[in-house]
Order: structure tokens, then sequence, then C-alpha cells
């Protein structure tokens, strides 16, 4: 079987990012120790959300299926283009890799995205991505497009919106992409609204 399918997250929620943003607490570490590179409390709670949506066991032809193989920004590498490493990708999807028994590829830090999209699309069966969003938009969704153009494919991703998937679905490696927006409404206060 060559059919993949790759799914698209941000991380989940983290610390305010600058003074007068909507205050969401302190990051935390799964030891519930102050660290300004994890999650805050609502992040955790959505990283066991997308645990519960990914983990149960759902087939391929859902809308949520159980990943294969999960990617995440390593935790222990700066960006590229500077900057601190952050450990919220990982954190986000340590849940559900528990859940499935998986360790989670931390190989490319943010700033390989071309690296990471190449070994991702050479692959088949179901790929999770968590990835810093700033780097999702432009270049991994560019990088998997490639030359084929694809309606509704956002141009940015809203600092705000931690609420959503995206979903690359092809059935060879020869084969164009179809793609769609995922809006789970897995916590209060989510919302459908595609991003543009």
């Amino acid at each position: 079987m060559s059919a993949l399918t790759i799914i698209l997250i941000r991380h989940a929620e983290k610390p305010a990012a600058k003074p007068g943003d909507p205050d969401r607490g302190p990051g935390l570490t799964s030891f519930g120790e102050t660290d300004k590179h994890s999650l805050v409390v609502r992040g955790w709670q959505r990283a066991g959300a997308w645990a519960a949506l990914f983990g149960c066991g759902l087939t391929p032809g859902g809308d949520y299926p159980t990943p294969d193989i999960v990617y995440a920004a390593n935790p222990d590498e700066p960006p590229t283009d500077g900057g601190d490493a952050s450990r919220r990708p990982d954190e986000t999807v340590t849940p559900l890799c528990g859940r499935l028994g998986l360790s989670p590829r931390t190989s490319y830090a943010v700033g390989e995205e071309g690296k990471m999209v190449a070994e991702v699309c050479a692959l088949a069966g179901v790929v999770l991505v968590c990835w810093e969003h700033k780097h999702i938009v432009d270049p991994i969704l560019t990088l998997i497009a490639g030359k084929q153009k694809i309606p509704q494919l956002p141009t940015r991703w809203n600092g705000d919106r931690f609420d959503l998937a995206l979903r690359f679905d092809r059935s060879g490696p020869d084969a164009p992409w179809s793609f769609r927006q995922l809006f789970p409404r897995l916590l209060a206060g989510d919302t459908d609204v595609p991003l543009t």
C-alpha cells in the first residue's frame, strides 16, 4: 500500500508571547515545573484530547485516523534561524505516542522543514506532524503541495489558533493531493472557522 495521509497540527497552547496577549498562565513541564518553553495547563489538556482523538483506533477512512508515525520538532535543538528550542511540539504528541506505544521522530529542528517533508512524503500510511505554527504554512504546506495548486490551502496560521488539523491525502506517490481543514472542537472555545 502506497497511500499516504499527512495530518499537521500546531503544538498546543503556550504562555503569552508578549505583554498584552491573553494570559494563559505559565508553561509547565509534565512534572509541573515552571518552564517558559513548555505547554500551559490548557495545552496539556489539548495534548490529552489529541491523544484520545487520534489514539482511539479509527480506520483510515475516518477524519482522524490513528497515525503509524508521529513527527515533532526537535525539543533540544534551537530553530536554525535563531531563538530558543521549544518543547511544546514534542509535549503535544507525548500523550498520543504513549497511548500508541510509539516514539516520536524528533530528528529535525524548526528550520529543517525541507528535510522533514521530503522524508514524510516518501512514506506510506498515516503520518501526524506537530510543528511550530509559523513554519507550517510556509514552508511545510508549500513543500507538500509542490507544484500542485490546492484550493483553500491556508496562506497564514493565526497565532491564537491551536484547535485545528490540516489533512493531506494521496493514493500513491504520483497521485495528486486532496486537502481538508478539520475542526474537532476538542475544548471549550474551539471553533470551526477555517484558516485563510
